[in-house]
């Protein structure tokens, strides 16, 4: 069919609008409401990320996007030094993904870590190493020595998914060199899909920082973060938004982790994000009976179970969710207190957080 050439051009606009209303939409920012704690800002963080620099099978700009559609606020590229099946087509360049990626993070506001992974078989397994100048010093085939040589430049070294190889799994005597030489400060209790009870234990025993990644190396399958379908992730809370300070923040142990529905991390840090995210409002009391709404301002999940004698056997708040409740009471005036274990808030391995649900009295409710 014959076309005028004011026909052409306008079927060209066309095309070129749909083109741009179609990267517009894929380029929409989710926005994650976790609450800030303690005085901390909680950042939203995967500090273990692979491009075909490694193993990978993206371009290390398309880190970057997918975490800034996802709602992140920090990530690290950490490829492998000594795993590079991609050489042939891709040079060797340990620096190089980190440099593709940092303009494209800048622009987007995501704070971009310099880290790279050492590999060695299991045990002792393999290792991030964030907050580096060079990867170049690194590239040693004596572990020590490549440990070493990160502590130099003032590395935060942890252990990626200690459970990867379960006929492998255990901590040996590396670790423990790596830990006494004060190498070793956090570990991998989430890597991908998988959860490391031992990991958890060590954790807490070891005082080692909580860690949750996702160790992507496809392409991201999410086009949407919500409170069951989201990426592995680290929460860091930071005194602000710089590398420096999440740097401080992971030396510190302030860190928790968000693993499908759970979150995981020690006591103070799971408990002050309850907290964070739960209200108890239009509290109505009468001589007998207490209603109050319990709202759950978070995109976390929230599953609890009475563990006391007062309130619903169960409550389940999904994100940003509320649930009117009421309750048999001996009087008005008194403030009540209803026993709960948040089951999906673990503080040690299959142990939830311990939490009271206060309801106050006719003194001091509001209607």
């Amino acid at each position: 069919m014959n076309r005028t050439p004011r026909s052409r051009l306008v079927a060209i606009t066309v095309v070129v609008l749909l083109l741009q209303a179609s990267y517009a939409l894929g380029q929409v920012r989710q926005e994650i409401r976790i609450p800030d704690i303690m005085g901390y800002k909680t950042l939203k963080c995967d500090f273990h990320l692979h491009t075909v620099f490694s193993d990978g099978l993206v371009w290390p700009t398309v880190r970057v996007d997918e975490a800034w559609r996802e709602g992140l606020d920090a990530i690290s590229i950490t490829d492998h030094i000594e795993y590079q099946p991609h050489k042939q087509d891709v040079p060797t360049n340990h620096n190089r993904s980190y440099e593709i990626a940092l303009p494209r993070a800048k622009e987007r506001g995501i704070l971009l870590v310099k880290g790279t992974e050492i590999t060695r078989d299991t045990p002792p397994g393999h290792f991030n190493a964030l907050f580096i100048q060079d990867v170049t010093p690194l590239d040693t085939k004596d572990l020590l020595e490549a440990m070493e040589a990160a502590a130099r430049q003032g590395a935060f070294i942890w252990w990626n998914h200690p459970g990867w190889k379960p006929e492998h799994k255990g901590w040996f005597d590396i670790h423990t060199t790596l830990y006494e030489k004060k190498y070793l400060r956090g570990i991998e209790v989430v890597n991908g899909t998988s959860y490391y009870p031992e990991a958890h234990e060590w954790a807490l025993s070891k005082n080692l920082t909580f860690i949750a990644d996702s160790d992507m190396h496809a392409p991201s399958p999410l086009d949407k973060t919500t409170s069951e379908k989201h990426r592995p992730m680290t929460f860091v809370f930071v005194k602000e938004k710089t590398i420096e300070a999440i740097k401080e923040a992971l030396v510190a142990g302030r860190t928790a982790i968000w693993f499908e529905k759970q979150v995981l991390g020690r006591r103070e840090y799971v408990e002050a994000l309850y907290q964070g995210a739960v209200r108890i409002t239009d509290i109505q009391r009468e001589p007998k009976v207490a209603r109050f709404t319990i709202t759950n301002d978070s995109d976390l999940a929230l599953e609890l179970q009475r563990t006391g004698k007062l309130g619903p056997q169960e409550v389940i708040l999904p994100a940003r969710t509320s649930l009117r409740a009421s309750i048999n009471v001996a009087g008005a005036e008194k403030p009540v207190e209803l026993s709960y274990v948040v089951g999906n808030f673990l503080i040690a391995p299959e142990k939830g957080l311990p939490v009271s649900l206060v309801v106050a009295g006719s003194q001091t409710a509001g209607n």
